[in-house]
């Protein structure tokens, strides 16, 4: 090829444009599904990093910060030295530029997809699910997945990490270091196990994997992408293997726990905060945070933040997370 490809235009254009790409330097970019590359840059004992983005649709900076990566290997000015799969996960609401089409895909992994057959979602989360464990069930270095999204609200800390439940795994505090290296400002250690795409990965692959949210999501040609050049930078310097930055500290970020969990039960559900109210708003003790019908969810201690919070979803999923300041002990 003459120019460097957009992966981006490749995953969206219907159908797929071509089955592999050569790249420099003997790589070549193979396509296993729709919006689905895999790049082969190290030896089978390289880390094997899996890149997601667009689970939400409309959440476009990371989308392009993955594309502008690509685009760099493609034309040979980045070097990778390592097995990388790229995600462009729910096509069908990249193109309409929504969060989901019928569906949210982020509920829908570890399993739930076949309790929601009916919905298109369903199969495209039982599809990356299994090419990610194809991908990185063979991994003889780091296992690392990284699924990239933006909020649909301001924060409090613009950039957070959500660290899946570990069971019995104890938290990598290299993988912690390393968060700060991307501009993370805080990281939420999940207690529950959950239906994300990070959670799938880190249970099922036992992989190192991650939520980050990286700023407010924003449509195509409307990002400031000097805000993500954190992450744009520390994910260069992962698939190129460059030294890490030892200066960061994991201890200096701080970091949350889930104490549980806003479930809308019903259409009665009503949550008693500001529409804009930004993620980890500390929530004053005594506070009605919500209700449903005779449930009530009210504030304790006056330490509590709210994450996510979101009376739109559908009845029986979670409308938002009550966090408290934790410590890795």
């Amino acid at each position: 090829m003459t120019h460097t490809p957009s992966f981006l235009q490749h995953a969206l254009s219907t159908p797929p444009a071509l089955a592999a790409w050569p790249l420099p330097g003997g790589l070549e970019a193979r396509w296993l599904a729709p919006g689905c590359v895999e790049l082969n840059g190290g030896a089978v004992d390289a880390d094997s990093v899996l890149l997601s983005c667009g689970v939400h649709g409309n959440e476009t900076a990371p989308i392009e910060v993955v594309d502008g990566i690509l685009r760099d290997i493609a034309a040979g000015r980045l070097a990778l030295r390592c097995r990388l799969l790229v995600m462009f996960a729910n096509l069908d609401a990249i193109r309409q530029g929504v969060r989901y089409g019928n569906y949210d895909m982020n509920r829908l992994f570890n399993g739930a997809h076949a309790k929601q057959a009916e919905w298109p979602e369903s199969a495209r989360a039982a599809e990356l699910e299994s090419l990610a464990e194809a991908f990185l069930a063979p991994a003889r270095g780091r296992r690392l997945h990284y699924d990239l999204h933006t909020a649909i609200r301001g924060s409090v800390f613009e950039k957070f990490a959500i660290y899946p439940f570990l069971h019995e795994r104890a938290h990598n505090r290299e993988q912690l270091a390393w968060m700060g290296q991307c501009g993370i400002e805080a990281v939420l250690l999940h207690s529950q196990p959950a239906n994300t795409f990070s959670y799938h990965t880190s249970r099922r692959c036992e992989a190192d994997a991650f939520t980050l949210e990286l700023g407010k999501a924003r449509p195509f040609g409307q990002n400031d992408l000097s805000r993500f050049s954190g992450i744009d930078r520390a994910l260069r310097a992962l698939l190129s293997a460059e030294p890490a930055n030892n200066n960061a500290q994991a201890a200096a970020l701080p970091l949350f726990r889930a104490k549980y969990d806003l479930v809308k039960l019903s259409e009665a559900f009503r949550l008693h905060l500001a529409d804009d109210v930004e993620n980890f708003t500390v929530l004053p003790d005594g506070m009605l945070i919500a209700e449903d019908g005779d449930v009530r969810y009210v504030a304790c201690g006056g330490k509590e933040r709210i994450l996510f919070p979101n009376p739109a979803v559908k009845p029986g999923l979670r409308a938002g997370i009550v966090v408290e300041p934790a410590s890795l002990g």
